[in-house]
């Protein structure tokens, strides 16, 4: 076998379609988030501005959490030693645990190396934990929730995009003595649509049911404290498993789940992909932490109020410049396109031609035909930069020749 021509043909399909992707060469500056310095191919350096970061709050810029992970650095040098059960846990991950579990109303939590290893190794751990368990898994869910499941070996339904009737038929339909888990997330963040959180905790009251609510684009955004959805909504006591990240709104790495300490200890005892990994460095574990406690005190509330006030400025913006920006009820500013190669061109000149630096987003983050660049706005963009950006846009719609329709929800 021609084993090199079966790569290649592999990512000439991609360029055929149009979603081949070029990662850009990007420095971040300290202290002065979201603006970046991009190398080019040709090697020169030039200056642009960020708006696809999930740094929403810009907490990876922020000096104490900086001074918080130096002073790790100094005092414990760079790696965690190996895994949790051998030599990686210090003070660092156990305050952490700690601050994690406070934060979401909950007796326990546990850190993995990211959001996707926490997705993928709870949700198939649980499906060795309870024999004949059945995972009821929104549609929408992310790649790294369907891998869990999958992973798992355990029955599966699927139900539709926060259709918590679809959902209820599903939950009438399975044996009322199996073990059932209901799958989700509260923000969707390629539509920014956000998940019924109660009136499905209410199903799973009725049927018996587990939570498992996936909140890794409202940590710290969202809630009194930065606990996500379910804090703002008043239902955190409700949901069993939440799992978060420390890699978005906290603006470091890591990801966690925060649950009942009993179940936590299962999973700490059971999955391994946290039982066979090495601890995240305690210098991230110390910067996770300063970040975490910064956004559940006032300086978080103020930063979320202007995140959301920004989100909400960019909105009316594209829309009155009859740019077809999706329908959000959260932080996420999506402006439809419909066309794979439409949506690189546009991102491709809005970095060539104007310093913004958008990525598309294609097939299989998003179903074909409903491609879109994603716009995160921040509390640091600040008007000039706004003014910069819709213009530009404006500009490109009519170059590339994109209509300007609206966009189904």
């Amino acid at each position: 076998m021609d084993y090199r021509k079966a790569f290649e043909e592999a990512v000439d399909t991609v360029k055929a379609e149009g979603r081949y992707r070029v990662f850009a060469d990007l420095k971040r500056l300290r202290g002065q988030f979201p603006r970046a310095r991009l190398r080019g191919n040709d090697g020169q350096i030039r200056e642009i501005t960020v708006w696809c970061s999930n740094d929403y709050l810009g907490m990876g810029q922020h000096k104490d959490v900086l001074d918080a992970m130096h002073g790790a650095l100094d005092e414990t040098g760079a790696g965690a030693g190996g895994t949790r059960n051998i030599a990686g846990t210090t003070r660092f991950h156990v305050d952490l645990e700690d601050r994690l579990a406070g934060l979401h109303g909950k007796s326990g939590a546990l850190l993995f190396t990211s959001g996707y290893i926490a997705n993928s190794a709870t949700l198939s751990t649980l499906a060795k934990i309870l024999p004949g368990l059945i995972i009821f898994s929104d549609q929408m869910n992310h790649a790294s929730m369907i891998e869990g499941v999958r992973f798992g070996g355990c029955e599966k339904r699927i139900f539709r995009h926060n259709d918590v009737e679809h959902l209820e038929s599903l939950l009438a339909e399975a044996p009322a003595d199996a073990p059932k888990v209901i799958a989700f997330e509260s923000v969707y963040s390629m539509d920014g649509d956000i998940a019924p959180i109660g009136a499905i905790c209410d199903l799973a009251d009725k049927y018996g049911a587990m939570t498992y609510l996936d909140e890794v684009h409202a940590v710290g955004l969202y809630g009194e404290h930065g606990g996500g959805v379910a804090e703002r909504d008043g239902v955190m006591d409700r949901v069993d498993i939440i799992e978060g990240t420390l890699g978005k709104a906290f603006g470091v790495m890591g990801g966690y789940i925060a649950a009942d300490a009993t179940i936590v200890d299962a999973v700490r005892s059971w999955a391994p992909g946290f039982i066979f990994t090495t601890a995240l460095s305690p210098v991230l574990a110390a910067g996770a932490l300063k970040s975490v406690e910064i956004l559940q005190g006032a300086e978080g509330q103020q930063l979320r109020a202007a995140h959301q006030a920004k989100a909400a400025e960019l909105k009316q913006r594209f829309a009155d410049a009859g740019l077809p920006v999706m329908q959000s009820e959260s932080h996420i500013v999506p402006v439809f396109v419909g066309d794979p190669r439409h949506t690189k061109a546009v991102s491709d000149l809005l970095l060539a031609d104007h310093d913004l630096y958008v990525q598309p987003i294609n097939y299989p983050t998003v179903p074909r035909g409903t491609e879109r660049l994603r716009f995160t706005p921040s509390p640091m963009h600040d008007d000039p930069m706004l003014d910069k950006l819709v213009s530009s846009m404006d500009a490109l719609w009519t170059q590339c020749n994109v209509a300007r329709r609206p966009a189904a929800a």
